[in-house]
Order: structure tokens, then sequence, then C-alpha cells
């Protein structure tokens, strides 16, 4: 089987700290559709932090059909951390635009 949890919890480090930028920035520059965008940054951050754990986890255990099914749940939190922040994404765009 290919592991995936070294470039998942490289990615999901990378993201969480985008999700961060842009909840502090929505806080300072009091966006109007705020409850919005921190509803979906909060659910990205909570979904990337628990990627994160659960493939270091996977990185770190010598069972290989537990480290698997970590791995696996790891990529589902990250896919599901992606679609929060792509419709944070529109939000904004649709704000702008």
């Amino acid at each position: 089987m290919r592991k995936t949890a070294p470039h998942i919890l490289n990615a999901s480090t990378n993201l969480l700290g985008f999700c961060l930028v842009i909840l502090t920035s929505l806080k300072i520059a009091k966006f109007q559709h705020h409850s919005y965008l921190n509803e979906f940054a909060v659910c990205a951050i909570l979904c990337l932090v628990m990627s994160c754990t659960l493939s270091f986890l996977a990185i770190k255990t010598d069972k290989e059909k537990v480290s698997g099914k970590l791995e696996n749940f790891a990529d589902v939190l990250f896919f599901a951390a992606l679609l929060c922040i792509t419709l944070a994404i529109c939000i904004v765009s649709i704000d702008v635009v």
C-alpha cells in the first residue's frame, strides 16, 4: 500500500496555517459575511487538526492495518477541509465581484 500519511501531514499543516490567517484577517477586517466564513474556516481548521493528528499517528504506528485506517480517515478529513476552504473562497469571491 502506498504511504500518503507524510504528504497529508505536510499539506494539512500548511493549510492549517492558511486557515488561521483567514480567520485572523476576518476578525481584523470585520468582513460582512463573517458568520458563514467563520463557520467554514473553523470547520476546515477542525478537520485539518484531526487530519494532522491522524496522519501523524499513522506514521508512528507499527501496525499496518491500523496505519491504513488512520491514513484513510485522515484523507477523508483532509478532503472535507478542502471543501470548506473552497466554499469560503467562493463566498469571498462572490462578495468581491
